[in-house]
Parts: C-alpha cells; sequence; structure tokens
C-alpha cells in the first residue's frame, strides 16, 4: 500500500505560506476601518485602541512571520489521518533511550505556537537543568479545527473525541505507555483521556485542575449572565480558599462570553475570517489578566510575552483561516469546563497566581482521588507554558516523575 492511499500513513509536514497570503494580510491590516475610542480609561471594554493601533502597526510594518516559519519547520512536523481527519503534530523524541512519551495538548485561543517553548527543556533536559531521568519524548497535536490539523465538516468532534483521537496518535507512533498534560481545552481533553482510562495513558499533569464540586459548578453554570447570586446561595462550612475559589468563579463565569458566543453562535463570527485586527482583538481579550499581560507588551512594558509571542500565535490563525473553525469547539463541547471528570489515573497539578481559579488543595484531592502532586507557583497565567516555561517544565518533570 503506498503512502497515498494508506490512511493511516504517517506523513512529513512543512509549513509554508505563499508571499500572496502575507502581503494580503498586511493589506488588510492597513486598510482596517476603526471604531472610537472607548469610553472608560480602563480595560473594562475590551481591548484599548491605542492598544490594538500599536499591535496592528507593528503588525504591518515590523513583524516577521518567516522568522517564525522557519521556527516552526526547525522541529519535525507530521500529518495523519485519524477518523477521516487529518491531524497535525510535532514529534521530538528524546536522545534519552528511557525518555517518557507525552502528548500535550493547547486550548484556545492559542496553538502550537505557544508550546514550542518547553520543548528543548522536556526532550533534552541535560542542557536545560535537569538530568537524564527528566527527559519526554513530545508529541504536540494541533487540535482539529485549529492550525494546521483538517476542519471538521460535521459534529462530534468535542474534547471526549479528541482524547480518543489523541490515544489513536501516540499508539500509531508506537507508545504503549505514556502520560498526558494540557490547560484549557487542553485540560478538559487530558482529564476525559484520563477518565476514559484510554489504552497505554498512566497518568496525567493539568495547569488547569478540573475539580469544581458539582454543586458549585452548577450554581455559576446557572447564573452565567448575572441573573442570579450565586456567592449567595453557596453551600456551607466552605473555607476561606474555597470561598476565594468561589469567587474567583464567579467573575470567571460573568466574562467569558466569547465563550457563550462560540458555543452557541459560532458561525456569526465570520469575521473572525476577514478582518486581521478583529481576530486579534477577539482572541487578546480571553480574560482579563490575559488580557493585562498582552496590552503590556504592546504599550512598551512587555513581561514575559513579547510582540512577536502574541502576533506568532495570532499570525498562525490567520493564515490557516482558523478563527471560526476553532471556535466550534465551543459549540461541540458537553462537558463543564471546571467541574470534576472523574478522573482516576494519577494527576499531577500546578496552580499558576493568576489562573482563571485556583484550585483548593482539598477539591483537588477530592476531584482527582490518585492525586500525585500538587503545588501553587508564584507566577504564571492562563497559558504558562508560553509565559512561564521554566517553571511550566520544571512542574511536569517533578509532578509526573514518579510515574516513570
Amino acid at each position: 500500500m503506498t503512502a497515498d492511499t494508506d490512511t493511516t500513513a504517517i506523513r512529513p509536514f512543512r509549513v509554508e505560506f505563499p508571499d500572496a497570503d502575507l502581503a494580503d494580510l498586511r493589506a488588510r491590516i492597513l486598510h482596517t476601518r476603526w471604531p472610537e475610542r472607548e469610553t472608560v480609561a480602563d480595560r473594562s471594554q475590551g481591548p484599548q485602541l491605542a492598544t490594538m493601533r500599536e499591535l496592528a502597526r507593528y503588525w504591518a510594518e515590523e513583524y516577521d512571520w518567516r522568522r517564525y516559519e522557519q521556527r516552526l519547520n526547525s522541529y519535525p512536523n507530521f500529518v495523519t489521518e485519524i477518523d477521516g481527519l487529518d491531524v497535525h503534530f510535532l514529534h521530538v523524541r528524546s536522545a534519552h533511550p528511557d525518555a517518557l512519551p507525552i502528548v500535550i495538548s493547547h486550548g484556545w485561543p492559542y496553538s502550537v505556537a505557544a508550546l514550542l517553548k518547553i520543548i528543548e527543556p522536556l526532550t533534552d533536559p541535560t542542557a536545560h537543568g535537569g538530568t537524564a531521568e527528566d527527559a519526554f519524548h513530545v508529541v504536540i497535536p494541533s487540535l482539529p479545527g485549529y492550525g494546521f490539523s483538517g476542519k471538521p465538516t460535521e459534529p462530534g468532534w468535542g474534547p471526549d473525541r479528541i482524547g480518543r483521537t489523541w490515544a489513536k496518535l501516540m499508539k500509531r507512533l508506537g507508545y504503549d505507555r505514556y502520560v498526558a498534560q494540557g490547560g484549557d481545552w487542553g485540560a478538559i481533553i487530558t482529564d476525559l483521556m484520563a477518565a476514559q482510562e484510554v489504552e497505554g495513558l498512566v497518568g496525567i499533569h493539568t495547569n488547569m485542575a478540573c475539580v469544581v464540586p458539582d454543586d458549585i459548578d452548577n450554581l455559576f453554570q446557572q447564573n452565567v449572565i448575572g441573573a442570579a447570586d450565586a456567592l449567595a446561595n453557596l453551600p456551607a462550612g466552605l473555607s476561606e480558599e474555597e470561598r476565594a475559589a468561589c469567587e474567583q468563579l464567579d467573575f470567571t463565569w460573568k466574562h467569558v462570553t466569547y465563550a457563550l458566543q462560540q458555543g452557541s453562535r459560532p458561525q456569526t463570527l465570520t469575521g473572525l475570517a476577514d478582518s486581521p485586527v478583529f481576530l486579534a482583538a477577539w482572541m487578546t481579550d480571553l480574560e482579563a489578566k490575559s488580557l493585562a499581560l498582552i496590552s503590556r507588551a504592546f504599550d512598551g512594558s512587555a513581561e514575559s510575552l513579547s510582540r512577536d509571542d502574541v502576533l506568532d500565535n495570532i499570525t498562525l490563525y490567520w493564515l490557516t483561516n482558523t478563527g471560526v473553525s476553532s471556535a466550534r469547539l465551543y459549540a461541540e463541547n458537553r462537558f463543564s469546563f471546571f467541574a470534576a471528570k472523574g478522573v482516576k489515573l494519577p494527576v499531577a497539578v500546578s496552580v499558576f497566581a493568576d489562573e482563571l481559579y485556583l484550585p483548593p488543595l482539598s477539591w483537588a484531592q477530592r476531584g482527582y482521588p490518585n492525586l500525585i502532586h500538587y503545588r501553587r507557583l508564584p507566577a504564571g497565567g492562563h497559558y504558562p507554558a508560553w509565559e512561564q516555561p521554566a517553571a511550566f517544565v520544571e512542574e511536569v518533570r517533578t509532578g509526573l516523575r514518579s510515574l516513570r
């Protein structure tokens, strides 16, 4: 059977967009029709006009996609068909023979672009402050409808199916024993892989623990638009730490309007395919702390993310035209974002300081009865592999060490 007809074939993949696509992107940026300035002095109405104008200026005048394209192609990229859909993935094997295979899942509005910083430290730990015993073989897939993976043409590609697809991918790569890691959608996918106890999976690491008790989770889901007072109806006897987590969840649920739109009417977001500046504004307004961090990159006070970091990710979405197709995952989802999924396998939890909510140890122990690691970190937000790669790598090494 030839590679052309063998649907299980693993085909090398190279990222290479024509110059015309980049010229079109620049022209669209330069022809943006801007709204008036926000009527407040903060980001409470969304990304500020001055920030978006500077992002657009830098994108059109200074940003270099070819630099990033070259970086992407420096890693082994592949595509293989699973369940009728092409799955793109990076597969970087460690030189250390006893390395532990790991599949790492990204979320929205991110991509493999947000995970490149951790590849070398995980695969080559002796060159990055670790030992040979810390080595991983790294597999980073693009979610269906995201990046270079295929776009589903029919319903059914929810996070549970994606988890089963990753299990098939790892088996196809020859891994019969492996671990999984994720944040955002990646955390939900990883939890569902563990709950389903897919073949070969021996444990997981998450940086967004899905452990909110069902009664509390139901309160906040019913309070999405703020019509009910969830905080006033919390169960009695919560600790101070648990109540603080509830207050964070209350804020999060009241500020995920993008998720409500993508979950109910993703096809309405046609502007994501037509306007790069609209795409950029939509993607930067994930949640308050992420928006502030990204805004600072363009306001002249960059911290853990650079302007290029931000635009590498947004440009990948633009060039692959995956603004709407990625949004559809919210419409496909049938699971709570934060509630426990019934995971019995070993779980390592890392709680970064600016995560959407900080899961208390008591909830983590209840939601993950086989909890093998729990640690709170002093810095980092919703995408720590992108924002705090060194701390993230150390957490993955430490959290999963007992599973080797």
